[in-house]
Formats: structure tokens, C-alpha cells, sequence
């Protein structure tokens, strides 16, 4: 379980402080979906890097299954079973798949096999992709998939994504639901994503609402979703995703 008592994130701005996150107190429970939505500017990414250790908290603690992991690293939370999926999936030139896998894995003689299921489990055709190089080649949706396929070898506790649905095209964001979906069936660990697409709100247990680095509010979907809907917190299918 994660635990946030308190927790705020300033920076100085034109010579002045300014707080991206503002005395957040949040209960994150185990194995659930879990959806932060809000306006830009909320504070939104800044708290999942919070989570995550990319960014320190100015004031506040983080707690990860009772422990203090305030202070620590990256690589530490990721030992601990927390991992951090970009907006834009990085690209790896001279990495093939398999091996993309294999080291998220942690196990260096992961079979193809096993390397294909993972792919498979995310709605690509293993046969085309397994020794694909992961590099400019690859659309971003399918270099969201494969991602999401490095998460699952990952076996993690708690796994974040910021705004998966950022730079792709209509039919990868189809199947990016999808993918989630069954994810969501299947769920083994937490699952936090920062978003505002509707659908992908939908699919979650809980919602939390962040505005001007503040909680506003946090809840069951069916509380907290019904009040957003035609808000600019929930933006429905549609434009380039209808």
C-alpha cells in the first residue's frame, strides 16, 4: 500500500515560490486502477514523479507498505517494486524487443517464448515484433505496447503511466484501451495512470482529482465520475480520438 501524508512540491518561479503540489494526503490501495485526472498545470505528472522519485518532495512523506521511501532513489523505489511508464516511451537503438524484455525481466535466458507471450498479452503479433530493433522503425503505439509488455515481465507492485494516450494515433489508442482493459482484468499490482480521456476513466476502480496542486477530490469511479463528465477534467472520445 502507498501512503502519501502531507506531501507538497515547490519551485521558485520568477523569484517567488510557487507549489505544483500542495498538501497532498492520499491512501493508495493494493491491486486497483487507479485514474488522477484534473486542468493542466494541476500538478498531475509532478505528483506521480513524486511517487516515483524522480522528483523529492519539499515537505511531506511518502510510505511504501509502511515504510519511509521518501528519500530514496529511483532505482531504489524500483527494486521496491515501483516503476514509472514516460509519456513518450524512450527509444533504444541497437536493443531488440526480446532483450528490451529479457532486461525488464531481470532474467537474461527469458525464452522467446516467454518474450512473445508478454507481446502477446498486449495485442501484438509476437512473430512480427520479437526481434524488431526498438528504435524510429516503431510507431508510438506500438512503442506504448511493448512498454506495457516490459511492465508486465516487470511483475511490479505499482506501476505509473503519464498520460499513455499522449502522441498516438486513433487506431493505437483503440487498442491502447484495450490493453488497459484487460489489464484491468487481470490486474496483479496498483496501476495509476494520469490521464483526462474518458475511457480511460471509465475503466478505473478509483478516480483522483487534482487542481492547482491541490486534492480535490478522490473516490470510487461511480462517486467521482459523474461529476466530471463534460468537464475539462474528463475529455470525452472524440476530435482525434472519436
Amino acid at each position: 500500500m502507498l501512503e502519501l501524508k502531507h506531501v507538497s512540491f515547490q519551485v521558485e518561479e520568477n523569484g517567488k515560490e510557487k507549489k505544483i503540489v500542495d498538501d497532498v494526503s492520499l491512501v493508495l490501495p493494493d491491486d486497483e486502477f487507479i485514474a488522477v485526472t484534473g486542468p493542466n498545470g494541476g500538478g498531475k505528472s509532478t505528483l506521480a514523479k513524486l511517487i516515483a522519485g524522480i522528483e523529492r518532495p519539499t515537505a511531506g512523506t511518502i510510505l511504501f507498505d509502511g515504510k519511509d521511501i521518501t528519500g530514496l532513489s529511483v532505482t531504489e523505489r524500483a527494486r521496491m517494486g515501483i516503476s514509472f511508464a514516460f509519456q513518450q516511451p524512450v527509444r533504444f537503438r541497437g536493443i531488440k524487443v526480446l532483450d528490451l524484455i529479457r532486461i525488464a525481466s531481470g532474467n537474461d535466458k527469458l525464452t522467446v517464448a516467454e518474450g512473445c507471450e508478454y507481446l502477446s498479452a498486449v495485442g501484438l503479433c509476437a512473430r512480427d515484433y520479437i526481434n524488431r530493433e526498438v528504435n524510429a522503425s516503431l510507431s508510438g503505439g506500438e512503442l506504448k505496447r511493448i512498454e506495457i509488455a516490459t511492465v508486465l515481465a516487470r511483475k511490479t507492485r505499482l506501476t505509473i503511466f503519464d498520460e499513455p494516450e499522449a502522441g498516438i494515433d486513433l487506431w493505437s489508442f483503440k487498442n491502447l484501451i484495450q490493453v488497459f482493459q484487460n489489464l484491468r482484468e487481470k490486474i496483479r499490482g496498483t496501476i495509476l495512470i494520469i490521464s483526462h480521456q474518458e475511457r480511460i476513466l471509465n475503466i478505473a476502480d478509483e478516480i483522483i482529482v487534482l487542481s492547482d496542486g491541490k486534492l480535490k477530490q478522490a473516490g470510487k469511479k461511480e462517486e467521482v465520475l459523474p461529476g466530471l463528465l463534460g468537464t475539462g477534467d474528463a475529455y470525452p472520445t472524440c476530435g482525434r480520438f472519436e
